[in-house]
């Protein structure tokens, strides 16, 4: 670029108004640095852009094709710096976020409800698939935040907890358990649990496993819901969240099972990139769930 970007914007005026004098007055600068600033324009492109009349000043034929894409320019800039400011008023934008059906049922649901009323015109996409997967979503870009069953670890994300889950056993109503059961013990129960490619699935063996006990289900989901579901036909023993089962376990559709000490607790966590700032959107959820 030959010349400053501000002698373009002095140029625009100077054009727009006719006059160096309102030019100035509008720009808060003396008239003679625009008279300044106009000659080296046309000292660095090598023309004549304005020519003096009685009523101020009129655009040579080179003037106006200059004008023209100026003006083009300066229109896109404020065109831009318009956008910038609805996104930093949430009037526009979009909010990617990665969640599994249960986390986002069971969790997230009622902060997507009461965002969307406080910010009706930032536009929400959901994806799901596995925690791992989730994570890949948000460093290729897919994805402004995850929402995951921890624990997980990312040296290229910040993962914070934001809501602690307990695991239980449950069983049918007509199940006839014993008052508590022991690790080893449930261990052999006719287990239904989340396949292997669930976080929860990796949890749970790797906690049985320090232990030195084995887990070996007879049936394998992908669905928290479907756990809850063959658990209360018969079908077997599930491992759930307890959070996500208060209405099930009320209403006595299926009972808990009393583990020997307990599963430890865990948390959702929500991921996003270390390095790269949040959108406002993404911000205003965050500040939500916090």
């Amino acid at each position: 670029m030959k010349t400053k970007l501000d002698y373009y914007r002095i140029f625009y005026e100077t054009a727009r108004f006719r006059s160096f004098s309102t030019a100035a007055g509008h720009l808060y600068i003396s008239q003679s640095a625009i008279s300044q600033c106009i000659h080296q324009l046309e000292d660095d492109l090598g023309v004549q852009l304005f020519v003096r009349t009685r009523r101020g000043v009129a655009l040579t034929n080179e003037g106006k094709i200059l004008f023209l894409k100026v003006e083009n320019a300066i229109n896109s800039i404020e065109q831009g710096e318009s956008q910038l400011e609805r996104l930093r008023h949430l009037e526009l934008g979009e909010l990617k976020i990665a969640a599994a059906d249960t986390i986002t049922g069971h969790f997230l649901l009622k902060y997507l409800e009461e965002f969307h009323t406080s910010y009706p015109d930032i536009r929400i996409e959901m994806a799901n698939s596995y925690s791992s997967q989730m994570l890949s979503l948000v460093k290729e870009g897919k994805a402004d935040l995850a929402f995951v069953n921890m624990p997980l670890k990312d040296d290229e994300l910040v993962i914070e907890p934001c809501f602690e889950i307990n695991d239980i056993f449950v069983c049918g109503p007509d199940f006839e358990k014993k008052a508590s059961y022991s690790w080893e013990e449930v261990s052999d129960l006719p287990l239904i649990l989340l396949e292997k490619n669930s976080s929860t699935r990796h949890f749970l063996e790797k906690t049985f496993k320090e232990r030195n006990i084995s887990l070996n289900p007879q049936i394998e989901i992908a669905a928290h819901d479907l756990l809850i579901r063959f658990a209360s036909i018969h079908l077997g023993v599930s491992c759930v969240v307890e959070e996500f089962s208060k209405e099930e376990l009320k209403k006595g559709l299926i009972q808990k099972i009393s583990l020997n000490p307990p599963l430890p607790k865990r948390s959702i966590g929500c991921a996003y990139l270390k390095n790269t700032p949040l959108s406002y959107a993404a911000k205003a959820f965050m500040n939500l769930i916090k």
